[in-house]
């Protein structure tokens, strides 16, 4: 007789890789990708390394799908603020210093998906996921347009760069030496300063008067 996994095994073989992409995405947003090996992970999960890859193939598969997770929570909670309440430019604003602040008080976390340095089918997830980020611009800068609320010739180019520049406003102060720097009481850049500026930043360059 042929063996068939039963669903009581499949639903256990979820349930463990769920934990271990928790934990995967724990371990990344305590110390970024960099941290993230295969026998440290099945330390933390509480498994062999071997049984890991029942699972995932290597770690550039594992750290790719921990960032698409992680990614993709961020995207949905900008498209809430970005679909939310207000003119067109108000919730511009407010997508801008939501992203801002989620990503600064998750600093490792952000960084990682940002700008480290990784796998790459983590790149290719990175790139993925900057198209998805754009593609909610465009659609707030088509809607800002019509109700003559931006100014802009190139929607998509305009979104692109958007995208871009919240990465470098934010790159800077989410970096390993601004966090050094900001853990030995050095001045460094607050939050509200680098929101305010991505903010009026990012409306005049769509046209926009400043909320």
């Amino acid at each position: 007789m042929a063996y068939r996994t039963t669903a009581a095994r499949l639903d256990r073989d979820q349930a463990l890789r769920q934990r271990i992409l928790a934990c995967a995405l724990a371990r990344v947003a305590a110390g970024g990708f960099a941290s993230l090996t295969m026998q440290a992970l099945a330390e933390d999960v509480g498994i062999a390394t071997g049984s890991l890859y029942r699972h995932f193939h290597g770690k550039g598969e594992l750290a790719a799908e921990v960032f698409a997770a992680a990614s993709q929570h961020e995207l949905e909670a900008l498209a809430a603020a970005l679909r939310g309440p207000g003119s067109p430019a108000e919730r511009l604003a407010a997508g801008l210093r939501q992203f801002a602040t989620r990503a600064w008080h998750s600093r490792r976390l952000a960084f990682a998906l940002i700008a480290e340095p990784v796998e790459p089918q983590v790149d290719e997830q990175r790139l993925l996921y900057r198209e998805a980020y754009a593609e909610l611009f465009v659609e707030l800068l088509e809607q800002g347009v019509a109700a003559g609320a931006f100014r802009v010739q190139h929607i998509g180019l305009s979104a692109a760069c958007l995208v871009g520049a919240i990465a470098e406003a934010l790159v800077g102060p989410l970096s390993p030496p601004a966090r050094a720097a900001r853990a030995a009481g050095h001045p460094t850049l607050e939050l509200a300063e680098v929101s305010q500026s991505l903010v009026t930043f990012c409306l005049r360059a769509v046209g926009a008067e400043e909320c």
